[in-house]
């Protein structure tokens, strides 16, 4: 290993209570691992407000520890994913209407899909279901103080924003239980995401075998460019 950095997620940016947003901290290792496209295993739940160490791997990747052991590991991977056109800004309007007006049971003040975040304070992942499509989508636009000095935003929200469409497209394509977490996450970003930019964020159901559920994400421009695509695996609470 290499040099260890010691760092501490702020308290905003959580999942479920206590718990860092999962896609925040895999877009922090995935920083520091030498490849396009990484694999983010989640051993443990990441805390709030605690430090926390990571360090660079031989292999050209990353891991984050805490007290009491690992807490995630993130490793060079390929993704071969076949993506679905993105549904259109008005579909995804439409979804994410549909979403918030009537969200699945459970629902937290989560940093990536929180009913109550602005564009500056979340990423308002509220996908809900396209009709006539096996998928789950929203239409948003991050708010500047989610930018990087360059304006775009920041790679590691990239990273949040194809976490919690899983979440969705499992509860409501598939047979995702409430309180679901995610297991891994795959992703490779494939352009600069500037804010304040109209975003569709989407998902679909892989396969679904006991308590395991795999995802493919996606985040477009409103124009249908890709910026950013990912697979997850969710489970099933015990």
């Amino acid at each position: 290993m290499t040099d260890i950095e010691t760092i501490t997620v702020p308290g905003h940016l959580r999942g479920y209570p206590g718990v860092a947003f999962g896609g925040y901290v895999a877009g922090v290792l995935a920083g520091r691992a030498a490849a396009k496209t990484v694999r983010v295993d989640f051993r443990r739940p990441t805390p709030v407000e605690v430090p926390v160490e990571i360090a660079e791997t031989a292999d050209g990747g990353a891991v984050l520890t805490g007290a009491d052991g690992v807490l995630a590991v993130a490793t060079p991977d390929e993704l071969d994913l076949e993506v679905p056109e993105p549904p259109s800004w008005d579909e995804a309007s439409a979804a994410a209407e549909a979403y918030r007006a009537a969200p699945p049971e459970g629902t937290v003040d989560c940093f990536g899909c929180g009913l109550d975040r602005t564009p500056d304070t979340g990423l308002r992942q509220h996908c809900g279901v396209v009709p006539g499509r096996d998928l789950v989508a929203a239409a948003w636009t991050p708010g500047p103080a989610l930018a990087d000095t360059e304006g775009m935003l920041r790679t590691e929200l990239v990273w949040g924003a194809l976490d919690c469409p899983g979440n969705a497209a499992g509860r409501l394509r598939g047979g995702l239980r409430e309180g679901a977490v995610t297991a891994s996450l795959t992703a490779r970003l494939l352009r600069p995401v500037p804010v304040s930019s109209r975003l569709v964020s989407y998902a679909w159901v892989l396969s679904e075998e006991g308590r395991k559920h795999r995802m493919g994400v996606a985040l477009a421009t409103a124009g249908g460019d890709l910026c950013a695509v990912a697979s997850a695996l969710w489970v099933d609470p015990r």
